[in-house]
Formats: C-alpha cells, structure tokens, sequence
C-alpha cells in the first residue's frame, strides 16, 4: 500500500510540474521608457511655464540624450515603439528615413530624439506608432457638444484641483535629463501618479448617484491605455524580440500593470540602464 502511495504521489508531482512547465510559454521582453515631453507641446493637465522649459538641442541635454541612447543599446532591442498614432505612421516612416540618409535634423521631441536615433544606431528600419486617443461613451461626447454642461464640468475640474490627497505635483522645472528619466521611472513615483485618475474628475457627477466622472474617465485614461496595450500586441513581433517603448511617463501608471500580468510579455525596468547613462555622460 504505502508503495502505492509513494508511485501515486510521484505521478501526482510529476503531473504538477509539468502543467506549471507547459503553462510558462516565453515571454516577449519590453522596456517602458517614461519621458517627459521634450517639445512641451502643454497638451497634458500639468503644463510647463515658457521659462521653465529646456531646450534639448543645446548642451548640456544634447549629450545626455546621446548617453541615454548608448546606455538604452545594451538592451539591443529588435523593436522600438513611440507615443505617435498609428494614422500618422507613413509620415514617421518617411521622416525617419530622410533622418537615416543625412537629410532631416531631428526635432525636439522624444519621438524623434530617443526613438529615430536609437533605430538609427540599431539598424532598425521601422519605428512603431502605438498611441490612441481613447474612446467615450455618448453620454460624455454629448457633454462636450452642449455648452452648458461642458462649462460646468470644467467648473467642477477647476474647483476641485486642490485635495488633501492629491500628490504632489511634480517639478517642471529641469536640471538634468537623466535625472528626470530616472525619478519618473521608479515604481513608487508611478504608482502614486494613478491615483490622481481616482479622484477630482473621476468623482463628477452631473445627477447625484450618476457615474459621469467614472464614464470620462474610463475613456481618457484607461480605455486609452487599453488601446495603446492592444497596438503594442498588434506589432509583428516574437519572443526573441525585444520591445522598447518611449512613452509619456503618466502612461506607465497603467501600462506597467498590463505589461507585468501578461503572460506575453516580461517587463523590463529602464532603472539600471539609466544608471549607466549617467556614466556615459560623464565620459562624453
């Protein structure tokens, strides 16, 4: 009997682990990049004053740029991915081929600065667009086609910006690149910008008792996000691709959370390699 016992519980183990070994299928590594907008085009909630803005074409941040880059190239990624719609993909495509022929200066932004010269190091012919805009529901697209109730919903936002549990807003003025990257990046400042999604509009209501804040919110950030997660699934890609994906730092407050319960993909932190291009800039 006790035989019996131990084969059984032997073919019992042996069943487990290779169930837990079957369900492990290989993982796509990604790399979240959270960035602050180099071109400050102000279209976000926190805006950045004229005289608080850089200038990423001059010195010292041309270099730091140049730092990050090579610092990002030891992950060799094989895809790289931008905060651009995918409607506008065929200009990119365009833009970053004259960039790779000597015919076009990059601009400002991130996109350009970080996505266009790493393919450019690389050797990688495509630089993908993943954003969207996110979708309503027509009880709020009917908010913003009624005058009335769209300025009372602005009046809600304006009045309720201050509250005890809002976190600090982050300083926009910048001293270092580098150093901006890699405080956006660490998982307690990521963690604590999605709770500013759970509060002041999110808490609207046109009619007591209604989901009017809850509604918006769902299409403007995590519809939004949902989407942009769905493009990135969209991209030919394989397990031993690995994927690098500039993005606007407030997107990782959900991104990172999809990113890390998906069985498709493993999530790399961009923490270590943004170590090393603080080394690398002291060596340019």
């Amino acid at each position: 009997m006790r035989t019996f016992l131990s084969f059984f519980l032997c073919i019992l183990i042996a069943s487990i682990t290779f169930g837990q070994e079957q369900n492990n299928p290989p993982q796509t590594q990604i790399m979240t990049l959270g960035v602050f907008h180099f071109a400050y085009p102000n279209l976000d909630a926190i805006k950045t004053d004229e005289k608080d803005q850089i200038s990423v074409l001059d010195e010292p941040y041309q270099s730091e740029i140049i730092a990050i880059a090579k610092a990002l190239k030891e992950f060799n990624p094989t895809i790289i991915a931008v905060e651009n719609t995918p409607d506008r993909q065929s200009i990119q495509d365009s833009l970053l081929g004259l960039y790779k022929q000597g015919l076009w200066a990059l601009s400002r932004n991130e996109i350009q600065q970080l996505g266009f010269r790493m393919a450019n190091n690389l050797g990688i012919e495509k630089v993908y667009c993943i954003d969207d805009p996110g979708r309503h529901y027509p009880n709020i697209e009917e908010i913003f086609n009624d005058k009335t109730r769209l300025e009372k919903f602005e009046k809600f936002y304006l009045e309720n910006q201050a509250s005890e549990y809002l976190p600090p807003l982050p300083d926009t003025r910048i001293s270092s690149i580098i150093d901006e990257l890699y405080t956006r990046n660490q998982p307690e400042w990521i963690r604590e910008r999605l709770s500013v999604y759970l509060l002041h509009l999110f808490k609207y209501e046109e009619q007591e008792g209604d989901f009017t804040g809850v509604d918006f919110e769902t299409g403007r950030w995590y519809n939004r996000n949902l989407r942009i997660f769905r493009n990135i699934q969209r991209i030919p890609q394989s397990h031993n691709d690995r994927i690098l994906l500039i993005v606007g730092s407030e997107h990782l407050n959900l991104l990172n959370i999809f990113f890390d319960v998906s069985r498709e993909y493993e999530l790399v932190s961009p923490l270590p390699f943004l170590e090393n291009a603080k080394e690398h800039f002291r060596d340019l």
